[in-house]
């Protein structure tokens, strides 16, 4: 059922090499097209000259239409060649990953910490796009690890980027828990594990380098992620170091009222100048633990609105550890993920065990000139505790994938308590999150 590191690397390196084989071919084609306007070019004007010898005895417009036909052949075969005018690329995205103690004693290891086990089941999940962007509710600041500190072992980055994470969320409640060198050490171990962080920063100088945004490309697609927070747990910044998370609120360290309009649009004004083709925002907002209801919803559009207005096409929700709807909006090419659950946690309170790892499509069209969200897709996952696993070991997987394993007898099935609870979070999930209706499907 689960992937080997070895396969998942081997799955990430056979999309390089295909891509790099197009790429070869498209060159080959181009050369071969030169030379073929070239012998054209060259066939035309020997045409040209023959048919010259005869002018004397051809009417004019008999010469004429010899020379035309000449010039377009040769016209024809000097044009650039043509090229595909759509490009689809495709962007996962996975909720929370929250530091607890359950969490780090997932990765325990005869020797250290060893999380390959845990995304075992969903590394091919998230290898196999384009991009892929998680939510890290933590830091990386060295022990005690666990639930009073959120710090983590940097061998918890090593496997997220071995299972092709490629963006860190960090702008969320655990930002400075441990204060601003614990910011500045988490910044540097996402970095150093191949990864990239975004909304928050080591100092006000990096934050005017950045500008509050990070600019990625994907298969020629331009795309800008900026990443806003709510709060930080209560905390609040120093003087002085006001720009080193990307806040939503001027009050974001008590009650949450007051939008900071002017910090969103300069951040998103900045984006802008960029002339990206797709901005992705992930946002941290939201209550905890909700389910998602029109109340919700109403209490968000003023910053879907806000963001909408300055070019966000894709918003991903993070925050509530709970699943709610996505809202795709095909005419626009919009999206909007009001939360994408826990991704993996203590999965200890009701509806955190289970989520999605959330599949966007971008295409950029260059005959239209535009570039929007096309359809989404997902993958339904859940977090399989010590209670629920033969061999006691915390992980996540993929529910329909563990259900068929289970139905098939497999040695790492899950116990019969497990099947049952995942059962239900599946019907859960189908309730609560629609996939978009094809045309041919009405």
């Amino acid at each position: 059922m689960a992937l080997h590191d070895e396969e998942m690397n081997k799955r990430r390196e056979k999309r390089e090499a295909q891509r790099k084989r197009q790429q070869a071919q498209m060159r080959r084609m181009r050369r071969t097209a030169v030379l073929a306007a070239l012998v054209l070019i060259v066939c035309g004007v020997g045409i040209w000259r023959l048919t010259r010898q005869f002018q004397s005895s051809q009417e004019p417009s008999q010469q004429s239409a010899v020379q035309t036909e000449a010039t377009e052949e040769a016209t024809k075969a000097t044009s650039p060649l043509q090229r595909n005018p759509i490009t689809t690329v495709h962007l996962r995205a996975a909720g929370d990953l929250n530091v607890t103690d359950s969490v780090i004693s997932a990765g325990v290891a005869v020797s250290g910490y060893d999380y390959s086990g845990v995304f075992k089941d969903v590394s091919s999940v998230l290898s196999d796009a384009d991009l892929t962007v998680l939510n890290f509710e933590g830091n990386i600041y060295g022990q005690p690890y666990g639930s009073a500190t959120t710090s983590a072992p940097y061998e918890l980055l090593e496997s997220l980027r071995r299972c092709g994470v490629d963006l860190i969320q960090m702008a969320n409640s655990c930002t400075i828990n441990n204060g601003l060198n614990g910011l500045t050490a988490t910044l540097q171990s996402i970095r150093s594990a191949g990864m990239e962080p975004v909304g928050a920063f080591a100092s006000e100088a990096e934050f005017n380098k950045a500008k509050g945004y990070t600019i990625t490309e994907a298969q020629g697609i331009k795309i800008a992620f900026v990443a806003f927070t709510k709060g930080l747990g209560g905390r609040g910044l120093p003087a002085g170091n006001e720009h080193l998370v990307n806040l939503l609120y001027e009050d974001y360290d008590s009650t949450y009222e007051t939008l900071d309009k002017d910090q969103i649009e300069t951040i998103l004004r900045n984006v802008q100048a960029e002339k990206p083709d797709i901005v992705v925002a992930l946002v941290h907002w939201g209550s905890e633990y909700n389910e998602y209801s029109e109340d919700t919803s109403r209490s968000q559009n003023s910053l879907i609105t806000l963001m909408q207005k300055y070019g966000v096409d894709i918003i991903l929700g993070t925050h509530p550890h709970t699943l709610q709807p996505i809202v795709f909006d095909k005419a626009k090419g919009t999206l909007v993920a009001y939360s994408l659950g826990d991704f993996f946690g203590d999965a200890s309170r009701g509806g955190t065990n289970y989520s999605i790892i959330l599949d966007v499509e971008i295409t950029k069209d260059t005959t239209s000139g535009t570039t929007k969200v096309t359809g989404y897709s997902y993958t339904p996952i859940y977090t399989v505790t010590e209670t629920e696993a033969p061999d006691k070991k915390r992980r996540v997987v993929r529910i329909e994938e563990a259900l068929d394993a289970y139905e098939g007898n497999y040695l790492d099935k899950v116990t019969a308590t497990c099947k049952d609870s995942m059962e239900y979070a599946l019907q859960r999930i189908k309730e609560r999150i629609a996939l978009p209706v094809e045309e041919d499907d009405k």
